[in-house]
C-alpha cells in the first residue's frame, strides 16, 4: 500500500511557474512537498488519460483529476467533519467531509475493481490527517456510493476540478488530527448538518464540494443506511452526476482572467468538436472538416455558453455542447467564406477548397452545419423539453449569419452603403453569435428572463464592438500583428464605418486621396495604401469608428454593471474589453 511513512508516494515534476508560486505563498514546506505527489488525470467519464502533480492540477485552469471523499459515520450516526488546516494551500480554514484527497498514480490506488484504489487511497489519508489507524477501518466496510463532476475556483491561482469518488464507512475510531492537515474536527447529525448548510451568518465556511455532497446528493436514504451493508448498496447508482462549477458555493471566491477560464473548459469543447467531425465513414469528408479545427482558434464563441452561464447561474456540460455546435457553425461559415471570397489563406494554412478542392468544401460545410444540430439535439445534459426552443434559437442564428454574408455580396457591386445597412450587415455576419452565445448560456444555466435579455443585449454589444475594432485594427496595426498586409481593407474596397464615413464627407483633397487607392486591389502599393489610411485619419473617419466602437463597448459594460457581481465576471468583463486593448 502507497503510505507516506515508508516513502512510497509517487510523485510528478511541478511546473516551474507552480514552483515559483509556491516557493513565494507558502510557508509550510510539508504541505508544499505535498503538492509534488502524482494523482491521475480523467476525462469527462474518469478514464484515467495520464498523471500529473497535485500542484499543476490545481494550478490556474488546472486539470480535471481523480478525487474521493470520505463520509465516516460513528456507531450513533454521527458524521465526522474536518476543518481543513489554516495554512493548507487550497482551500484553507473550509469546513469539509471527513477526509477528502486524492488517489496516487500507484499500482493499487488505480485498481477501479470494486472501487479498490480510491478505498486504499481513503485509508492511507484517514490516518494522515485524522490519525486514524487502518487497522481500526476494513477495506470492505467501505461502500462506494457514486460520483460527482465539479470545479470550484478559490482564488486566481488556484481551482478544484474533480471527479469525486464518495465513500461512506460506518466506524468507531479514535481520532488524533494532524495539524498540518487538520484545524478541528466535529461529530454531527442530519439535523445539525442541515443547519449548518442554511445558516448564512456563520462563520463556518462549508467546502464547496462538501455543499455539493451534503445539499444535492445526501438524503435521508443515506442517513438511514449507514450500518446496513444492502441499503448501502442499493444506493450505489453508477452515475458521475454533473455538478458543473460550484465556485459561487464559497463566499470569499476570487475569479480568474479570460484566457485562465476559456482554458479551463475548452478541451472538453475541442473533444466534442473532434469526436463529431470525425465520426464521418468518410475520411476525405473528415479530413475537410477538420482542417480549419486543426488550424486552431481562440475558442471564445465556444466557451462564451459556460463563462456566460456560470456568471448568471448553474453550469452543466449541456453548456459546453451548445458551445461546441455554435463552433463547428462558426467554422462552416469560415469554409463557404473562403470559397465566396476567393480567400486561400484562413489561420496561417491553406483554405478548405484550396487544401482539398471546391466541391469537398461545400459538402465539408454543409455537413457541418447537420453534425452541428446532432451535437445539440444529443446533449445528455439539456432536457428534452428546451431542444425545440435551443434549435430554433440557433437556426435564427444560422439564417441572420447568412443574410449578413449576403449583404456583404452586394455591398462589393455597390458605389454606397449607408451607415444603417453597414451596422445591420456585422450585425448578422459577427454580431448574432455573440448574442445567441450569451443568450442561451444564460438561458440554459436558468437565469430569469430579464437576465437572459440583458446577457443577449451585452453579447450583441461585444458583438458589434469586436467587428468594429477588426476594421479600425486592419489599418492601425502592422503586418506582423496582423497576419496580412496593413490596410488590405482599403486596397479590396471594402465599405467599413471608416470608408462609408469618409465617403459621406464634403469632396476635398483628402478624399481624393482616399478614392485614388480604394478599390485598387493588386495594383495598390505600400505607399498608395498607407496615403489612404492617412486620408481616412484626416477625415476624421477613424476617430468616428474608434468612437461608435466605444458607443458599444461603454453599453456592453453598463449591461453587466445590471447583473449581480461574482467571481465569473472578471472574465466577461475582460471579454468586453478584449479588441480594444489590441489598441491601446
Amino acid at each position: 500500500m502507497t503510505n507516506y511513512a515508508s516513502g512510497g508516494v509517487p510523485e510528478a515534476n511541478i511546473d516551474s511557474d507552480v514552483t515559483e508560486l509556491l516557493a513565494s505563498e507558502s510557508s509550510d514546506s510539508t504541505q508544499a512537498s505535498m503538492m509534488a505527489e502524482a494523482v491521475l488525470q480523467v476525462d469527462e467519464n474518469d478514464v484515467v488519460v495520464g498523471q500529473i502533480s497535485k500542484a499543476d492540477s490545481h494550478y490556474q485552469s488546472g486539470s480535471l483529476h481523480r478525487a474521493f471523499s470520505v463520509l465516516l459515520f460513528n456507531s450513533e450516526g454521527r458524521l465526522l467533519l474536518q476543518q481543513r488546516a489554516h495554512d493548507k494551500i487550497t482551500f484553507p480554514s473550509v469546513w469539509a467531509n471527513s477526509c477528502c484527497s486524492h488517489p496516487l498514480a500507484s499500482e493499487d490506488e488505480m485498481d477501479e475493481a470494486n472501487a479498490r484504489g480510491v478505498k486504499i487511497a481513503a485509508i492511507r489519508k484517514l490516518e494522515q490527517e485524522l490519525g486514524i489507524s487502518p487497522d481500526s477501518v476494513d477495506i470492505n466496510d467501505f461502500h462506494f456510493i457514486t460520483k460527482m463532476r465539479y470545479s470550484a475556483r478559490m482564488n486566481a491561482d488556484w481551482i478544484e476540478r474533480e471527479i469525486d469518488h464518495i465513500l461512506m464507512i460506518q466506524a468507531d475510531v479514535d481520532v488524533d488530527p494532524n495539524p498540518n492537515e487538520v484545524a478541528a474536527i466535529k461529530w454531527v447529525n442530519a439535523e445539525e448538518l442541515d443547519a449548518m448548510l442554511v445558516d448564512a451568518e456563520s462563520e463556518e465556511i462549508i467546502a464547496p464540494w462538501f455543499r455539493c455532497i451534503a445539499a444535492r446528493l445526501m438524503n435521508d436514504d443515506w442517513w438511514k443506511a449507514i450500518g446496513n451493508q444492502t441499503a448501502c448498496e442499493a444506493l450505489q447508482d453508477g452515475l458521475i452526476h454533473d455538478m458543473g462549477d460550484v465556485t459561487h458555493m464559497l463566499p470569499n471566491a476570487e475569479g480568474a482572467d479570460l484566457l485562465t477560464s476559456i482554458n479551463e473548459v475548452k478541451p472538453f469543447i475541442e473533444q466534442r468538436i473532434i469526436e463529431s467531425l470525425t465520426a464521418s465513414r468518410h475520411e476525405r469528408l473528415a479530413g475537410a472538416m477538420m482542417h480549419l479545427i486543426h488550424g486552431g482558434g481562440k475558442r471564445m464563441r465556444a466557451t462564451l455558453p459556460w463563462l456566460v452561464g456560470r456568471a448568471v447561474g448553474d453550469t452543466h456540460s449541456g453548456l459546453l455542447d451548445i458551445g461546441a455546435a455554435i463552433e463547428t457553425i462558426h467554422n462552416f461559415t469560415l469554409v463557404h467564406d473562403d470559397i465566396m471570397d476567393d480567400d486561400e489563406i484562413r489561420r496561417g494554412r491553406n483554405a478548405v477548397h484550396i487544401e482539398y478542392d471546391m466541391p469537398t468544401a461545400i459538402n465539408a460545410g454543409d455537413a457541418m452545419l447537420a453534425i452541428a444540430f446532432e451535437r445539440l439535439v444529443m446533449s445528455a445534459n439539456i432536457e428534452l423539453h428546451d431542444i425545440p426552443s435551443l434549435v430554433n434559437r440557433i437556426a435564427w442564428m444560422v439564417r441572420r449569419v447568412s443574410e449578413g454574408q449576403q449583404l456583404d455580396i452586394e455591398f462589393e457591386t455597390r458605389d454606397r452603403v449607408s451607415e444603417e445597412e453597414y451596422l445591420e450587415m456585422i450585425e448578422g455576419k459577427t454580431a448574432v453569435m455573440f448574442l445567441i452565445c450569451a443568450e442561451l448560456g444564460a438561458r440554459v444555466a436558468g437565469a430569469d428572463e430579464e437576465v437572459v435579455q440583458c446577457l443577449a443585449e451585452w453579447g450583441l454589444s461585444v458583438g458589434l464592438c469586436f467587428q468594429l475594432m477588426d476594421d479600425l485594427i486592419d489599418v492601425l496595426s502592422d503586418s506582423a500583428t496582423l497576419g496580412k498586409p496593413t490596410g488590405s481593407d482599403v486596397a479590396q474596397g471594402k465599405q467599413t464605418l471608416m470608408v462609408i464615413h469618409a465617403l459621406s464627407q464634403p469632396d476635398s483633397d483628402a478624399k481624393s486621396r482616399l478614392l485614388s487607392v480604394l478599390g485598387t486591389c493588386e495594383d495598390a502599393t505600400e505607399s498608395m495604401i498607407q496615403d489612404g489610411i492617412a486620408a481616412l485619419d484626416e477625415l476624421g473617419s477613424i476617430a468616428y469608428a474608434r468612437g461608435k466602437a466605444n458607443e458599444y463597448h461603454q453599453h456592453a459594460h453598463a449591461c453587466l454593471d445590471r447583473l449581480p457581481d461574482g467571481p465569473a465576471m472578471i472574465a466577461l468583463r475582460e471579454l468586453t474589453d478584449l479588441q480594444l486593448k489590441r489598441l491601446s
